[in-house]
């Protein structure tokens, strides 16, 4: 069984919890209401009302770009408030629905103001500020409301007050001490290496007034909507509103669903009728959630069906670079939506007369089955969901067909037009993007977050309290589920709670069921080495000989002619490099390792990558760190000529004017020359006081030396120096690994050798010598740097006592490489330590092996 980390349970199911008692207390509230009147109350609600919800609606919407514009004012990076805007706009349509726990705000604002050329840390700050401009704002306004206009305690909580006047005063503290530290404090605060410089005193004020304004605005949205009251003022109305969202916000429930309605229900339950408030708040999560992310959703279908037109890509171009990245997140949501329409659907009775004129159209046994296969369409489509955010291509397709045939199966069971022309709009906006999903995986091989099962239990629930609630004048009885007939509306409910619940089950026992993917090494397995070998064969990279020296776990691509190297030390599954042959392949195999990785409660860890896949390393979650730059030599350019070279030219005739010289040994002569080729790592090992290392650098392994030609220097018939040569397909690239040198040779001896293997690699028609990674060198160390930049620029210029990082930089530049950087890609966060002295202790052989050289 896979080791799992209980903690990422404990949101999720907290989540389902308090869903599970704001829906009892819904159903307490509304326990003397037929569920008629709700609807009814829904569809009497005013046009007027409707109107001014929606225009309030759109100023609140253009108010929450305050949030972003004055994060930029903060950070001071000119931004055109347009841009601002939208980013914004699609940033509060995509949160507000999808909540915490499945997409958070932050993500999407990263996505969208780095395609215009901000920093991580820029975004960061920014995502920082308006999430403290949020909370100040809050706390300003329901601290003053509850301060002014307090509420009156229940008894039953045992407090030594009566009102909510004491947390007013307590909520207080935060947005006061705020704007008083913006005045007094003018240095920036110190916390663990970072300096946070408080916004100025006026747009510190700015930040309590546009938050507490946003708010204002979000309860005056819903105050419009409610049946006027006139002992209903705004300010009591306020109170409750903010306490709701306070409490739907605290849950990280996606858009506090079913925690705001029992929090508000109960509120204004003096004031009120329950049935009322709920109807106001249907119309409420449609204007101020629903529309909104509508229209965002919109904005990105329209770009995917006319960028490509001449006369509209121009306008379509600033959303070119966030519709790969958002369109999955999108998709999922959407087809989540969907699918919860076609359960919910099946919980509540269609309407009366639609379903009278289906008697005289189709036979009764047609509207049993389509009613029965909705829900099951809508199980489906809430599990596809996690495929789409997961780019398959398999769920792209099957979604496909899932909502043409809910469309058929919504109109066969009541004729419910409203509910297939939701179905068919989500349709025709996926129908373009198949671009987007490429990975070909089997969905139930996928693994699903917490969150995302989480999400799929809140779906039941609220069908089943939906059933309950509809059919609560409805006497139970065992006959009920045999009852076939068109007015049966709660057999129907039953039978199709019931195959819902039975599909998640299904679902769930085959993925339990399913085997676990068997951890493969290549030791003594000879049909493994061949597949492994022959693949290296093809890789222009010379680092893919990696894979040879036999201490890596591998994982194949489906075709067998791609794989991922890798190593397990402690939680971290370390991937050395990036995967290794066919470039359509690598993308997929890199996600079948992120999977590999979660299913066994492991960190996924790429090592050394280069920066062509860094876009593959964001979708996976995970953050890339530059750890050092490599250096490349164009050989077409590489000569002993000029005065640049006059020290090459130097040693080269030095060694050759005492008797030295540098010679190629192929293949099938190595075997003999092992042992002397010991003898010189030996005396290489006890000269320089250390140990073999492993995993990203080569030891003596006669297995391993066995498969490459050998660079080696002579003088008269005694062996100096050898090393062993990689060789890339192609003849793109030239490398070597394992350097060893006997103490008494002279000084410059592998000077000698580079400069002589570069000349013969040139002479075969190579195009690029590669000489390995200068570590940390190429970091910026400047002030507003990210923290991991500014500790690694730190250790390159002071380090000398650990490594000498800038001395094996100086000595790569005599070649005049070309720099290309390399970066570490991890999970951020607390986890980076660990995975650092992991990526340590596999490389040296254990932790003894860190600390002994």
């Amino acid at each position: 069984m896979p080791k799992k980390n209980l903690a990422s349970y404990l949101g999720p199911l907290l989540g389902v919890s308090l869903f599970g008692i704001a829906l009892w207390v819904l159903h307490l509230e509304l326990a003397q209401y037929p569920s008629q009147e709700v609807l009814t109350s829904f569809k009497r609600l005013p046009k007027v009302q409707l109107g001014v919800a929606l225009a309030l609606t759109f100023l609140n919407y253009v108010v929450l770009t305050g949030y972003d514009f004055l994060a930029f004012r903060y950070i001071r990076h000119p931004l055109p408030y347009p841009r601002i805007a939208l980013a914004s706009f699609i940033g509060y349509a995509f949160s507000n629905n999808i909540g915490l726990s499945m997409l958070a705000g932050s993500s999407v604002r990263y996505r969208l103001y780095s395609a215009w050329g901000l920093s991580a840390l820029e975004i960061a700050k920014v995502v920082a500020f308006y999430t403290l401009t949020l909370w100040l704002g809050l706390f300003a306004l329901t601290g003053g409301i509850f301060v002014l206009e307090p509420l009156n305690l229940p008894v039953w909580l045992h407090l030594p007050f009566a009102s909510s006047r004491p947390f007013g005063f307590l909520l207080l503290i935060l947005p006061c001490s705020h704007l008083a530290a913006s005045i007094l404090k003018k240095t920036p605060f110190s916390f663990r290496g970072w300096k946070i410089q408080l916004p100025a005193p006026g747009l510190s004020a700015l930040q309590i007034l546009v938050s507490a304004l946003d708010w204002s605005l979000a309860g005056s949205i819903f105050y419009s909507l409610l049946e006027p009251s006139p002992s209903l003022t705004f300010p009591f109305f306020l109170s409750i509103f903010l306490l709701a969202q306070v409490s739907g916000l605290l849950s990280q429930v996606p858009g506090g669903l079913g925690i705001f309605e029992s929090v508000v229900v109960i509120g204004l339950g003096s004031t009120l009728p329950s049935y009322s408030v709920l109807a106001s708040l249907l119309a409420y999560r449609v204007i101020y959630y629903l529309i909104p992310f509508a229209i965002a959703m919109l904005l990105l279908g329209l770009r995917e069906v006319l960028a490509q037109r001449a006369g509209l890509a121009k306008a379509f171009r600033f959303l070119g670079t966030w519709v790969p990245d958002l369109a999955p997140w999108a998709f999922a949501l959407l087809s989540f939506i969907a699918g919860a329409i076609l359960v919910f659907s099946g919980a509540t009775p269609a309407v009366g007369w639609r379903l009278e004129l289906l008697r005289y159209l189709i036979p009764l046994p047609l509207v049993e089955l389509s009613h029965f296969l909705g829900s099951i369409i809508g199980i489906l489509l809430l599990v596809l969901g996690r495929g789409l955010q997961l780019r398959l291509d398999a769920a792209y397709f099957l979604t496909l067909v899932l909502l043409g045939a809910g469309m058929v199966t919504s109109l066969l069971k009541g004729l419910d037009f409203e509910e297939a022309g939701i179905l068919g709009g989500v349709l025709l906006m996926l129908l373009p993007c198949r671009s987007h999903f490429y990975r070909k995986a089997s969905l139930l091989a996928e693994p699903f977050t917490p969150g995302w099962v989480a999400s799929v239990a809140i779906v039941l629930l609220g069908s089943l309290w939906l059933t309950l609630f509809s059919y609560k004048h409805v006497e139970y009885t065992g006959d009920l589920w045999w009852t076939f007939a068109f007015s049966g509306n709660a057999p129907r409910a039953l039978r199709a709670l019931v195959g819902a619940v039975m599909a998640c089950l299904f679902i769930a026992v085959v993925r339990l069921l399913r085997p676990l993917p068997p951890l493969s090494h290549p030791s003594g397995n000879a049909a493994q080495d061949e597949r492994v070998l022959s693949i290296v064969g093809r890789s222009r990279n010379t680092s893919a000989n990696l894979a040879l020296l036999g201490d890596k776990i591998f994982l194949f691509s489906r075709s067998e002619r791609s794989f991922i190297m890798y190593g397990i030390e402690g939680r971290s599954w370390i991937a050395m490099g990036d995967p290794v042959g066919e470039p359509e392949e690598c993308g997929e195999l890199a996600w079948e390792f992120h999977e590999r990785c979660d299913r066994y409660g492991g960190w996924t860890v790429f090592y050394e990558v280069g920066k062509e896949n860094i876009p593959l390393y964001l979708d996976l979650g995970l953050t890339p760190l530059k750890i050092g730059e490599e250096a490349l030599v164009p050989l077409g350019d590489f000569s002993l000529e000029g005065k640049s070279r006059k020290s090459f030219r130097h040693i080269r005739n030095r060694f050759e004017k005492e008797g030295y010289r540098f010679e190629i040994v192929e293949v099938e002569k190595v075997a003999p020359m092992l042992p002397a080729l010991k003898t010189i790592s030996d005396a290489w090992l006890r000269e320089k006081n250390t140990r073999e290392k492993r995993f990203s650098l080569g030891s003596f392994n006669p297995d391993y030396l066995r498969h490459y030609p050998l660079g080696i220097v002579r003088k008269d018939d005694a062996l100096l120096a050898f090393c062993n040569i990689w060789r890339g397909a192609e003849k793109e690239e030239l490398s070597l690994d394992l350097m060893r040198y006997l103490p008494e040779a002279p000084p410059d001896t592998m000077e000698y050798l580079f400069m002589e293997l570069m000349l013969w690699g040139k002479e075969q028609g190579y195009q690029r010598f590669n000489l390995g990674m200068a570590p940390l060198s190429g970091l910026d160390g400047r002030p507003i740097a990210p923290a991991w930049n500014r500790f690694g620029a730190l250790l390159y210029q002071h380090g000398e006592h650990f490594y000498n990082f800038q001395g094996l930089r100086q000595y790569k530049e005599k070649f005049d490489p070309q720099w290309e950087p390399r970066y570490l890609a991890c999970p951020s966060g607390l986890t980076l330590p660990r995975v650092l002295a992991s990526i340590a202790s596999l490389v040296s052989g254990g932790m003894k092996g860190v600390i002994s050289k």
